[in-house]
């Protein structure tokens, strides 16, 4: 990944140029949790966590809880309608959404999905099907049942066969062992695990930035000699699905004191955690090519490319510097590449810090920095 940074901010394209308000997404976060915070005391089962965590858990009763979230494909299922390739964006539904359920430590065991349609075509559903199906093997979990809407008039600004996929997905845990960082201490280290690429997050700025808004057939299946295959083959690599892995690491005999999924905000993700904790990333995992290309061809600073994107690391989970080895082992047996990438340090800002880029995150963003960060408390 090169470290270049535009020396122009009004030349560089960035997300909320590219089409995503992210500052009115905040807002409207904030009206919306005005009404449904207010309806966690509706019954018995109430949220055990506050609105914002990767998945909420209802306790059902003193041993027994239930892991909840929901998530989509998002536009990446226009590189999908573009291409008409439909057989695994299933398996980024599937993906997006039990990848959450884990970070609470929960066992994912179910998942629901919502299809909406422009026109009922029973092949592409077929397709779609196949996909949530390869998805729900790899994670081990049934889907019991769905919705397919045909809603030709709000999908009507897409030529042909358009579509929405959203899933939401339940997951199993005793209460008494949720793990959301509550007892993440200074000099923990982090550990990275790669992710497949671009996952499915930011793809309205990869695409603004690779020059696709059109979606033009020709340029995602022509041959790109920087990849070594097609745009269009790089860009539906299904979302890693971390559930076999991340359940063999709770069933060591180690402690996971936090499990992170790297999705949109990138390594922001880092501060959902329950903790006053920043994160020194210093040895970050390898970023794919098609990262460097969407920056080259975009225009984008490395700060908005790591507030955006995954960067090559699609989860993360902290740990005592005694446990990081065997988590990286078990990551290894399952064919992930794992690796220390980090430590924690102390900071009620909870910054994360990229050294090797010159960057420090915070309040939503990455920003450059000469400023060296926090040493290591266990070294």
């Amino acid at each position: 990944m090169t470290s270049r940074i535009s020396s122009s901010s009004e030349t560089s394209l960035t997300y909320d140029a590219a089409g995503v308000n992210s500052a009115g997404e905040e807002s409207a976060l904030k009206n919306l949790s005005v009404w449904i915070n207010r309806t966690f005391d509706f019954n018995q089962a109430r949220p055990l966590l506050p609105l914002g965590y990767f998945a909420n858990v209802l306790q059902l009763s003193p041993d027994t809880g239930l892991a909840i979230s929901t998530d989509g494909v998002g536009t990446k299922l226009l590189i999908a309608q573009s291409l008409q390739k439909y057989d695994t964006v299933g398996i980024d539904c599937i993906a997006m959404n039990v990848n959450d359920v884990l970070c609470v430590g929960a066992v994912p065991v179910s998942m629901v999905d919502y299809v909406a349609v422009s026109v009922m075509d029973s092949a592409i559903l077929g397709d779609i099907a196949k996909g949530l199906h390869d998805g729900a093997q790899t994670a081990g979990i049934n889907i019991p049942g769905g919705e397919i809407a045909q809603i030709r008039e709000m999908l009507r600004d897409s030529p042909g066969f358009s579509f929405d996929l959203v899933g939401t997905c339940v997951g199993t845990l005793n209460p008494q062992r949720l793990i959301i960082g509550q007892h993440i201490e200074p000099g923990d280290l982090v550990v990275g695990i790669e992710s497949s690429g671009i996952h499915s997050n930011g793809f309205t700025l990869a695409r603004k930035a690779l020059g696709l808004m059109d979606l033009g057939e020709m340029a995602l299946r022509g041959y790109c000699s920087e990849l070594g295959h097609s745009l269009g083959d790089e860009l539906l690599t299904p979302t890693n699905i971390y559930v076999p892995e991340i359940l063999a690491m709770l069933r060591a005999q180690v402690a996971v004191k936090a499990l992170i999924h790297i999705t949109s905000d990138g390594l922001l993700n880092l501060q959902r955690v329950a903790s006053e904790t920043g994160y020194v990333i210093e040895n970050p995992l390898p970023a794919h090519r098609i990262f460097s290309l969407i920056q080259e061809r975009g225009n984008v600073t490395v700060a908005e490319m790591f507030r955006v994107f995954n960067m090559g690391i699609g989860f993360c989970l902290i740990s005592a510097p005694r446990d990081a080895a065997r988590l990286e082992q078990i990551g290894r047996e399952h064919n992930r590449k794992t690796a220390v990438i980090g430590y924690t340090v102390h900071d009620p800002e909870r910054r994360v810090w990229i050294p090797s880029h010159g960057l420090v995150g915070a309040n939503g963003a990455f920003l450059p920095t000469s400023d060296k960060p926090p040493p290591c408390p266990s070294r």
